[in-house]
């Protein structure tokens, strides 16, 4: 857990210093305050295979805790299906909740090594808002980020990620994202 008082990620210091007067430029807010910011980043890893294995949540839940830098939550089954042999409260996979410091380094990582690593990777679709303001996007494979060895992964899984923002209105979510560099297709 990184230490909020003394040590700055670099994303917040650009936020603070050249995203807040570009938005306020573009949507003339009368006040700082009114920026739409980053509020919280979770990530998903539904782990299908655990029906069979339980040992593949834990697998998956080390990986989760290496890239997000925090302990996930294993997350169960509400109720069974007979069909796809899930019992009630069964681990089916994990999930992890980042603010503050550990979310601008995390969302740091995504856009400048994770994103890029991605194969036949054309941009994010600048549809996958909400019409909250929130945007979610999927990758393939959880070998991108830096964190993982890829020599010691048995099985490659899929993530999901939803960026949350306090943004009223989509395209000021979509304007926050694209000042953070994120690769939106055109």
């Amino acid at each position: 857990m990184l230490d909020s008082h003394t040590y700055e990620p670099r994303l917040k210091k650009i936020y603070r210093d050249t995203i807040v007067p570009a938005m306020i430029k573009e949507f003339g807010y009368k006040n700082a305050l009114e920026v739409p910011r980053l509020d919280k980043v979770v990530i998903n890893m539904g782990v299908g295979e655990a029906v069979n294995d339980s040992k593949k949540v834990q697998a998956a839940a080390a990986d989760l805790a290496l890239i997000a830098g925090q302990k996930p939550v294993l997350t169960k089954a509400r109720k069974a299906i007979s069909n796809f042999k899930v019992r009630e409260n069964m681990n089916l996979g994990a999930k992890v909740t980042l603010r503050k410091a550990n979310m601008f380094e995390f969302v740091d990582r995504l856009v400048t090594i994770a994103l890029p690593r991605v194969r036949d990777f054309r941009g994010l679709n600048a549809k996958s808002f909400d019409g909250r303001g929130n945007f979610a996007m999927g990758v393939k494979e959880h070998i991108v980020f830096p964190e993982i060895n890829y020599d010691r992964v048995d099985q490659i899984w899929g993530m999901d990620i939803i960026v949350c923002t306090t943004a009223k209105t989509d395209d000021e979510a979509r304007a926050l994202l694209k000042l953070f560099n994120f690769p939106f297709r055109q």
